[in-house]
């Protein structure tokens, strides 16, 4: 590795530990299906986005709001002896990008056969400070 990658790569390392995140590999529901419950709460506060994805009827609420829950506790590692109440946090980005594909067979009429997708997704959650947010935007 020349030195030029090794410099940027230590930044993204160090830019990481100011971030707090959480993903979701090769969930086992259609990328189109998941972003229509990602864009409900895309960002929300974090508590009323847990209230969302709750009392959702949709399958895929049910797999981010434990994303969800998982980036809360990887914000508290970071963060010890502070309330996730007191803090305003948001859900700043979150996006679903498509996962791999499974491809099956299903017999039809007349001995052919038609290709059935089972498609899977990547989710990414990142959460900020509502504070945060506002100074960098100043």
């Amino acid at each position: 590795m020349g030195a030029r990658k090794r410099i940027r790569a230590n930044q993204i390392k160090e830019s990481k530990k100011e971030q707090y995140f959480a993903i979701l590999r090769n969930c086992p529901t259609s990328p189109r299906k998941m972003r229509l419950v990602a864009d409900m709460v895309r960002g929300m506060d974090v508590n009323r986005a847990l209230d969302v994805l709750k009392f959702n009827s949709k399958e895929a609420s049910d797999r981010l709001e434990k994303l969800l829950m998982s980036a809360i506790s990887n914000w508290q590692i970071k963060n010890e002896g502070v309330r996730v109440e007191d803090s305003k946090l948001i859900v700043k980005e979150i996006f679903v990008d498509q996962g791999r594909t499974l491809k099956r067979v299903q017999p039809a009429p007349q001995g052919r056969a038609h290709r059935i997708r089972k498609r899977s997704n990547h989710v990414t959650l990142v959460l900020d400070n509502l504070s945060n947010n506002d100074t960098q935007t100043e």
